[in-house]
């Protein structure tokens, strides 16, 4: 497998799926790593994990959250 194969498999989900098991295991790991992050960790780097404060008088936290427009 060539230099622009392994790459391209990195970067391209659908031409991963298209590999043969032996060729996956072939694979080196992806030097950006895997990122692992628990439910907590992408909740409190969505923003969603905190209280939201808003300048408008009809947005609430409930609005927000569900990104309905604050009218």
């Amino acid at each position: 497998m060539g230099t622009s194969d392994i790459i391209r498999a990195w970067k391209d989900p659908v031409y991963r799926a298209t590999l043969g098991t032996r060729q996956r295991a072939q694979l080196p790991p992806n030097p950006a790593g895997q990122a692992m992050l628990s439910d907590d960790q992408l909740r409190a780097a969505s923003g969603f994990g905190m209280a939201v404060v808003t300048t408008f008088r009809t947005c609430t936290e409930f609005t927000y959250k569900r990104f309905q427009c604050c009218k």
